[in-house]
């Protein structure tokens, strides 16, 4: 894991995502030849001083000027609740932590979610393959209603 010392700059919601930024704030870049390598991929982030945890985020890219390199990351909107552990630290210095993460940023942005597998119809009716439900849960369930 690549450990760094670095000014938590920004926290800012987008639609379907927040995006951070972060300041290593001196002339050399610890650890630049395996950051380098990073943007473009997924990558599991903690804020030590916060109780979130590891964070999955894609990191978008790595900027480097005469004062400061910023690091930036996209994080998806997550039902854990983890990004809002990380809003009061937002403006701070903070010791961040990285590591690459094995998820390809497709897997990353794929929407998880459990269901029902089903068609629709040309004519607007639904079918649902055969196995998935049983005739107490069909009669037990709301009823569908097309919309149009």
């Amino acid at each position: 894991m690549i450990k760094l010392n670095v000014l938590f700059k920004k926290m800012q919601k987008d639609d379907k995502k927040e995006v951070l930024m972060f300041h290593v704030l001196s002339d050399e870049l610890p650890h630049a030849d395996e950051l380098l390598k990073m943007p473009g991929s997924i990558a599991l982030l903690n804020v030590e001083e916060s109780e979130a945890g590891e964070v999955g985020a894609e990191f978008v890219s790595i900027q480097r000027d005469n004062k400061k390199t910023v690091l930036k990351f996209n994080i998806k909107r997550d039902a854990e609740g983890k990004v809002n552990k990380l809003y009061p630290h937002a403006g701070s210095n903070v010791s961040l932590g990285l590591q690459p993460s094995q998820m390809t940023i497709d897997e990353f942005y794929e929407d998880d979610h459990e269901g029902i597998e089903y068609n629709v119809e040309s004519d607007g009716s639904v079918s649902v393959p055969e196995g998935q439900l049983s005739i107490g849960e069909e009669e037990s369930d709301h009823k569908l209603k097309v919309v149009k």
